[in-house]
C-alpha cells in the first residue's frame, strides 16, 4: 500500500490526475488546490467547468483549511452518519477556484476507505473525487466498469486491490447553511 500511495502522492504533486478508489466509487482525483489539475479533470470528462466538483478531506480539521466556519449542524451529521456523506459547506476557501461553486459552497468529504484515508493524510491536501466516467454517462460502480479512455487519460492507476470497502454507489449530499440549514440534494 504504501508504495502505491507514494506513486498516488508524486503524481498529485507534479499536478497530474489519479483514478483511485474511494469509500464509494471509483474517482479521478487531482490536488484539489490545483486549479491547472482540476482543469484536466473537466477535459477527461468532457464536462464544463462551469460545475463544482467533491473533494475528499482526512478529518473535520482538515475541513476546516477549506470553509471559512464549520456550521454547528455538519459537525453533528458527521458524527452520526453512517454511510458516505458529502456535505456542502458554504464559504468555501483555499480551493482551486474551478473547483468551489458559483455560490461559493463546496462539496466536502471524509471517506471512510482506508487506502483513501492513508492517501489523503499523507498528502495533506484535499483531493478532488469524481466519478470516473466521461460527463452524463453513468457512473462506473467497479474498476472493471471504467472506461478504457478514463483509464487511459489518467497519470497513474491505484491498483483494483486497493478498493476496499466500497459501496460501489455515490454518497448522499447534504447542503448545510450557517444557521443550521438542510437540504438534501441527493438521498
Amino acid at each position: 500500500m504504501k508504495q502505491q500511495i507514494d506513486a498516488a502522492i508524486k503524481v498529485l504533486k507534479e499536478g497530474g490526475v489519479i483514478l483511485y478508489p474511494t469509500d464509494t466509487i471509483w474517482g479521478l482525483g487531482c490536488d484539489a488546490t490545483n486549479p491547472e489539475a482540476v482543469e484536466k479533470i473537466f477535459k477527461i470528462k468532457q464536462r464544463s467547468d462551469s460545475k463544482s466538483l467533491i473533494t475528499l478531506v482526512a478529518d473535520l480539521d482538515m475541513v476546516g483549511r477549506y470553509v471559512k466556519e464549520i456550521p454547528e449542524i455538519a459537525i453533528q451529521l458527521v458524527e452520526v452518519n453512517d454511510k458516505p456523506m458529502t456535505i456542502i459547506y458554504p464559504g468555501a476557501m483555499g480551493l482551486a477556484k474551478n473547483v468551489i461553486a458559483e455560490d461559493g459552497t463546496a462539496g466536502i468529504r471524509i471517506p471512510d476507505n482506508e487506502f483513501c484515508n492513508k492517501l489523503i493524510s499523507k498528502f495533506h491536501k484535499a483531493i478532488v473525487s469524481t466519478s470516473a466516467n466521461i460527463s452524463g454517462n453513468p457512473a462506473p460502480a467497479t474498476f472493471e466498469e471504467i472506461p478504457q479512455e478514463i483509464k487511459d487519460a489518467a497519470d497513474f492507476i491505484v491498483a483494483p486491490e486497493f478498493e476496499g470497502n466500497s459501496t460501489h454507489s455515490a454518497s448522499q449530499i447534504i447542503k448545510v447553511g450557517l444557521g443550521c440549514e438542510i437540504e438534501i440534494i441527493r438521498g
